[in-house]
Formats: structure tokens, C-alpha cells, sequence
């Protein structure tokens, strides 16, 4: 086990998809408080964290064993997005469930066509957003791109896009700042965003 530690997370997972059951448990020792504490910062419940943190590795594993990951050089983002992916689903399963007022007054969650409307109308809006968004990402020159994904949909530090991508944090922020421009710039020139 102890030889198991000094391996980078690369190696790991693939002496852990040749069977090595060891190397998983030295994966998940190696990144499970700060995989946790980022999904318990995520959906701020406890009992829904330790869900998320289930289902995320339960998910790490059965894609590894069948052979799916290909996140070469890249496990804990990789694992990372996984934990987004299942805390946002888990939001908009919470979301979509009606609550009911715990006062003494009348009110027919589901029968509510005003609330209901509102909701459909939100819905879509974010969705369109979402989607001129990341248009507008796919645009972006490939290192652009690369840092505004790693950024916000990884939830990844300025430090870790840095180690990951072994250049310096003054250039990870420089790709930022310019992505952020090109995107308004794109933005602008198309109607999507008006000033």
C-alpha cells in the first residue's frame, strides 16, 4: 500500500482498472475531503453531500472498470465534474418538487397556473441563456476555451488550472481575462448580450 502512495493519480487508476483494488482506496483517501467539501459547499446539506459523494464515486468506478475514462492526467477535475453533474441534477429534482406552505392557508401548489407559468417562463430563459453561453465558449481559441471550462463548469482554482496545465497562475488569468472579452465582444456582434 505504501508503494501504491508515491504513484500519481494516472497510475492509480490504471493499476485500479487491471483490478488493483488497493489503488482506489489510495485515490478516494487522496482526494475525498476536498471532493467533499466541495459538494458539500455545492448543495449545502449534509445528508445530500454524502449522496452526491456516494453516487460520485460509485459513478468514478463502474466508468473506470468499463474502461470509459480518458481524462488522461486529469482524475480529480475529472472527478469533480462528475460531483457538478449529480449536485445540479439533484438541484432541479429538488426544484421541480412543489412545496406546500406550512401555514393554515389554502394553496393548491400544483393547481397554481400563475406559479406554474412563471416557472415554465424562468425555465426556458436560463435554458436559452445556458445555451448562448456556452455557443459562445465553443467559439473561444482552444486554451480559452480549456480555462473557461476548467474555471466554471470544474469549479477548479486558479492554482490547480495552473498545476494541471504546468504554466504559470499570471497566464491562466491572462487566457481568462481575454476569454471573458472575446465573449463579450462575441456576444455584442451577434445580439445575444446587450450592454
Amino acid at each position: 500500500m505504501n508503494a501504491l502512495i508515491a504513484l500519481t493519480d494516472e497510475q492509480l487508476v490504471t493499476r485500479y482498472a487491471e483490478g488493483q483494488d488497493e489503488a482506489f482506496d489510495v485515490l478516494l483517501d487522496r482526494h475525498k475531503d476536498k471532493l467533499f467539501s466541495y459538494i458539500l459547499y455545492t448543495v449545502q446539506d449534509i445528508e445530500e453531500a454524502n449522496d452526491v459523494f456516494q453516487e460520485t464515486f460509485t459513478r468514478a468506478i463502474t466508468m473506470i472498470r468499463s474502461g470509459r475514462y480518458a481524462e488522461s492526467g486529469r482524475f480529480y477535475p475529472w472527478l469533480t465534474c462528475i460531483a457538478h453533474n449529480l449536485a445540479m441534477d439533484m438541484h432541479r429534482r429538488h426544484k421541480s418538487q412543489p412545496t406546500i406552505s406550512t401555514d393554515n392557508t389554502d394553496f393548491d401548489v400544483l393547481n397554481n397556473a400563475d406559479i406554474a407559468e412563471s416557472y415554465v417562463e424562468e425555465d426556458i430563459i436560463n435554458a436559452q441563456t445556458l445555451d448562448d453561453v456556452k455557443a459562445l465558449i465553443e467559439r473561444l481559441p482552444a486554451p480559452q476555451r480549456e480555462i473557461v471550462h476548467m474555471r466554471y463548469y470544474q469549479n477548479l482554482s486558479f492554482a490547480e488550472i495552473a498545476k494541471i496545465k504546468g504554466e504559470s497562475i499570471n497566464t491562466c488569468l491572462g487566457r481568462m481575462h481575454y476569454s471573458i472579452l472575446n465573449m463579450r465582444k462575441m456576444a455584442q456582434q451577434s445580439g445575444v448580450f446587450r450592454n
